[in-house]
């Protein structure tokens, strides 16, 4: 069969890795990829947003299933573009994915279906959320409503930091904010496979999302993740399945908007239990690059095992793994671009690429995060040390990383 992955990131490049060792799959094709995607499929050279090419593309080439990365894209609709024409694609509609495209649409699910998660408001504008912000104090959540790459969030520990985030974020024509209670835990990512009905959890990771080490630093879209993680062990697991995703993926249903595809919950372990900090409606990056390389299964036969309602069982690599994010100096702020590469040919680590390009044969930076270093261990230690002697011996000047990916479990803030 021939499977075609939207996306050019770290996640689409671990999909894509995946995807090709299925038995199943004779042809991957990437749209558009990147330089690092070259040697496992064919790299297709049309926009993850351009929804109507990638259709017409996918019908051009007998596409038999279409997986997509990026939020951006399914927050557009090409799930419903392809499902409107008959294709096969594994992924939310633009109404399902609105859990990530609207923070407000997710916590009145959540209300609405008694998912545990932190007390909100949600404001557009100014002077009422500094008011609220006033009562409640601090420490508290500030959350910019729409699709923000998993930034546009602050944890203010003080209550001028709050005020300040939301200056911010209503300097912003149209946009809204919900403003939420800080939860004080243990916090991991568990995604699952979803066709609607039947939710089958991958293992679990804990992501790193502040930008420096010993969690200081703005929030970035991932600096690095573990997998899996000792402190949730199968109890905690299965009450985040009973008490949050299946819930929410029953809910959606009940609503018109069923959810398929891979549904992304940001948790919580308080002393109170698992607590919802957030949904996502699509993979996350790093978590793919973690969770992904200690899968054994068959991915796409499990996907369309799940989409054909058949069983699905999984089998996974006991090993740990450590993905280690490089990001171009300054991220999040800004991004590096040409700054020169030289990664080594005798890495035992993988090395999934998130925001590179090829200038005049010279592999460079083109992103903020720009690549994954993945190592495996039987211990976390081991799996850390391994990641981090190979990430020590790729060069480029403009590169930064965090030294305590995988640090055992000292992480106990919301960092969403």
């Amino acid at each position: 069969m021939k499977v075609l992955v939207v996306g050019k990131g770290g996640r689409e490049h671990a999909i894509a890795w995946k995807v090709k060792e299925s038995s199943l799959v004779k042809e991957v094709f990437i749209a558009p990829g990147n330089i690092g995607m070259e040697n496992i499929g064919k790299l297709v050279n049309i926009s993850e947003e351009n929804i109507e090419a990638l259709a017409n593309f996918a019908q051009d080439n007998k596409i038999d299933l279409t997986i997509v990365g990026p939020e951006s894209v399914l927050a557009l609709g090409i799930v419903n573009e392809f499902e409107k024409r008959g294709l096969k694609i594994f992924g939310p509609t633009k109404e399902a994915a609105k859990i990530e495209s609207s923070k407000d649409f997710a916590k009145k699910l959540m209300k609405k279906y008694k998912i545990p998660t932190g007390e909100y408001e949600t404001f557009d504008n100014l002077e009422a959320a500094k008011a609220y912000v006033e009562i409640k104090g601090a420490p508290i959540v500030i959350k910019e409503d729409g699709l923000k790459a998993g930034k546009g969030v602050t944890v203010a520990l003080k209550k001028d930091d709050a005020i300040e985030a939301l200056e911010i974020a209503f300097s912003i024509p149209g946009n809204k904010v919900v403003i939420e209670e800080y939860l004080d835990g243990f916090e991991f990512s568990i995604i699952a496979l979803t066709n609607g009905e039947t939710v089958i959890p991958l293992e679990i990771a804990q992501d790193h999302k502040r930008a420096f080490d010993n969690d200081e630093g703005p929030n970035t879209g991932g600096m690095g993740v573990y997998s899996p993680v000792d402190k949730i062990d199968s109890k905690i697991v299965d009450e985040t399945l009973e008490k949050i995703l299946k819930p929410m993926a029953e809910g959606m249903k009940e609503d018109g908007i069923p959810f398929k595809g891979f549904l992304f919950g940001g948790i919580m372990l308080t002393k109170d239990g698992v607590k919802t900090i957030e949904f996502n409606a699509r993979f996350g990056d790093p978590e793919a690059e973690g969770i992904l390389p200690r899968l054994k299964s068959d991915f796409v036969k499990a996907i369309l095992d799940l989409l054909d309602e058949k069983k699905v069982e999984l089998q996974w690599d006991e090993r740990y793994t450590v993905a280690v994010v490089m990001a171009s100096e300054n991220y999040p702020k800004s991004s590096t671009v040409g700054s020169e590469i030289e990664i080594p040919q005798n890495l035992d680590s993988l090395v999934f690429h998130m925001g590179t390009r090829l200038n005049n044969n010279k592999l460079e930076t083109a992103g903020g995060r720009v690549l994954s270093v993945i190592a495996y261990g039987n211990t976390l230690e081991e799996a850390k040390n391994k990641a981090y002697f190979d990430v020590n011996k790729i060069k480029c000047k403009k590169l930064f990383f965090r030294n305590d990916i995988g640090s055992k479990m000292c992480y106990n803030n919301e960092n969403k």
